[in-house]
């Protein structure tokens, strides 16, 4: 039985388009470097091949193209169905990001992230759910999910400056701004065959929350910056 035929099954969904996801990306990068000064941090701590989990703090209205353009390797974000209204929906959809209901259960994006996943590309995650604080003060079980699915690893990124203090969830930093996106050191995560209990996912969870604070507090230190704060009371990304 191939990997794709497994619960949940992977053989009946699309992948996503990779051409403009991974031939786009120098120049998106010279592009997004005229306006920001964007430094990658021990990129080296990426894993260079297979499947690979990568699993963000979420501060500002840029981290999901950060991630998917400056990651070591090319990355199939879970993005907000909300973003694929109109063109910017068409241009996603080519740069082979994919579309998630953040309000309900999603089988469609779960069994697309394990396909791209089970294919040995990577796939992004914001466990927070939304924009806020970045502290991972809220956190959601879906990495730990398809980590476990897949026996992917777990890949920590910490998006740093790409919101200012007092900045809204959809404010951009200011010209010249510098953000530092801090490569994590990646979590182990054995594979688990259906049925997956809940508690286990919750356990997993919880680990992978654990090292990811943990690794947020290094990239503080390392980097000297600060996380933004918490967004402008009655604001909400939504």
């Amino acid at each position: 039985m191939s990997a794709h035929s497994q619960a949940p099954r992977s053989d009946r969904v699309p992948a996503p388009a990779r051409r403009l996801l991974v031939g786009g990306r120098p120049a998106s990068r010279w592009l997004i470097r005229r306006r920001y000064d964007v430094r990658v941090h021990h990129p080296e701590r990426f894993p260079a091949t297979g499947p690979a989990v990568v699993a963000g703090n979420h501060v500002g209205f840029v981290d999901g193209p950060l991630m998917a353009i400056f990651a070591p390797r090319p990355v199939h974000a879970l993005t907000k169905e909300e973003m694929f209204a109109g063109p910017l929906g068409a241009f996603l959809r080519r740069a082979g990001q994919i579309p998630l209901d953040r309000l309900h259960t999603d089988p469609r994006a779960v069994r697309t992230a394990v396909r791209v996943l089970r294919d040995g590309h990577a796939v992004g995650v914001f466990p927070e759910g939304s924009r806020g604080a970045g502290d991972l003060e809220v956190f959601h079980t879906g990495a730990a999910y398809l980590a476990l699915v897949t026996g992917a690893p777990v890949v920590p990124l910490t998006f740093l400056g790409t919101r200012e203090p007092g900045g809204t969830s959809s404010s951009l930093p200011p010209r010249g701004a510098r953000i530092d996106i801090v490569v994590g050191e990646p979590m182990a995560v054995d594979a688990v065959s259906w049925p997956r209990t809940r508690d286990h996912v919750r356990l997993t969870s919880a680990a992978l929350r654990a090292h990811m604070r943990s690794g947020l507090a290094d990239a503080l230190e390392e980097t000297g910056r600060s996380l933004p704060g918490p967004l402008p009371q009655g604001d909400r990304d939504e």
